[in-house]
């Protein structure tokens, strides 16, 4: 199957999601093209760029959405020479009305299929309006929201619900290792949030939290893994509060780096937020990472998040904004760090059961071919 990917940036290190994917559907003999815009900015990349050769699969269009109008098109026909798909398969909703058109054009052919994943279903639609998609939800064959409350707002906005089956987002199980032993030896108890630094990813509770338990005598350290426009402004936040010497910002890593400060982690923060924008996450992967480790988590009560997590068996979940309940689940935890282990299986259970990148591509493929196979999707779906 020939599969077109149409993506914002890539390589991506905070997109592992759609990397883990592309290079799952490629273990499985499949060819692939990637188009993005631009390639990121990061000093480093995943190690699954160079072993997959995937700077040969890309193609970049940055320069050519400076070219106006039909001039754009005749210019991006020529640019892109391998053309005919069976499958263009967009991440994010914005790259899937550029995919659209593309097809419209003649550039690019094949079914258009969009996963929806955070900001396109809300940030956008409040900046764009809710008919922002309306041609998208007539033309594209197929809609693949990362988790049911994605699900409801496509429907919300016109989307037919036959087009639409919930795909979740996965991560490697084999790598991510489950490892339930963990303990804090030197009685210092290591906190880590790992999160690209802007609004929705509530990064400023985190620290406020963490400030509390450290009032209250707390022995903790929390390190923050990711960086972003807010990073100034985080930092000087430690600052204010006086816990610098406790909170590391690490900046950027490639996956086996974070695997090996989970390893390192006694429990995650995801404090996710609706940013003032409406910005929304879909369902953090970095959360399931974590819990496919066996990490206890702490999260708060956004988006599709309380689909992932069983709030007090598979970890803890919190209003959003609320510092002091994020504190006190963190304390909590610190208190009792005996049920570690069992909140950890928990997590771990529910991670190979509905978000292991293996059955999810193989799940991909049947939704592919299913698709490729009917004379029409409007007819009752069988992609579950």
């Amino acid at each position: 199957m020939r599969i077109a990917f149409i993506v914002n940036t890539f390589p991506s290190l905070s997109q592992t999601f759609i990397l883990n994917q592309i290079t799952g559907l490629m273990d499985r003999g499949h060819e692939i093209d990637i188009y993005a815009r631009t390639p990121e900015a990061q000093p480093k990349i995943h190690s699954d760029v160079e072993t997959y050769q995937l700077y040969k699969r890309i193609r970049y269009w940055n320069a050519l959405w400076k070219i106006k109008s039909l001039r754009f098109f005749y210019y991006a026909a020529a640019f892109l020479t391998h053309r005919r798909y069976d499958v263009i398969h967009c991440h994010f909703g914005p790259n899937a009305l550029t995919g659209m058109e593309l097809r419209e054009r003649g550039v690019l052919n094949g079914k258009l299929i969009t996963t929806f994943h955070g900001y396109d279903l809300s940030t956008y639609i409040e900046k764009f309006g809710r008919h922002v998609y309306d041609r998208l939800f007539d033309k594209g064959e197929l809609f693949l929201p990362v988790s049911e409350h994605m699900k409801r707002r496509l429907i919300d906005l016109g989307c037919d619900d036959k087009k639409i089956v919930l795909h979740r987002m996965g991560v490697d199980s084999k790598r991510f290792f489950f490892r339930p032993d963990r303990s804090n030896s030197n009685g210092v108890v290591r906190i880590t949030s790992i999160a690209r630094l802007v609004e929705k990813k509530g990064i400023e509770y985190g620290i406020r939290a963490v400030a509390k338990l450290v009032k209250s005598n707390k022995k903790v350290e929390y390190n923050i893994v990711g960086d972003g426009p807010l990073r100034l402004e985080l930092r000087r936040l430690v600052e204010d509060f006086g816990i610098a010497p406790l909170v590391k910002f690490l900046g950027w890593k490639e996956q086996q780096e974070v695997i090996g400060i989970l390893k390192d982690t006694d429990i995650l923060l995801a404090p996710s937020i609706t940013g003032k924008d409406s910005d929304q996450e879909g369902i953090p992967v970095t959360l399931i990472e974590a819990m496919a480790m066996g990490l206890p988590v702490v999260s708060t009560r956004h988006s599709g998040i309380p689909e992932l997590i069983e709030d007090g068996i598979s970890g803890f979940l919190v209003p959003e904004y609320d510092v002091d309940a994020l504190a006190e689940r963190l304390n909590y935890l610190i208190e009792y760090p005996e049920v570690w282990p069992e909140i950890g299986r928990a997590g771990r259970v529910f991670v190979e059961k509905h978000h292991d990148i293996d059955k999810l591509n193989d799940r991909l493929i049947g939704i592919y071919n299913q698709m490729l196979i009917k004379d029409s999707i409007n007819k009752n779906s069988v992609y579950d």
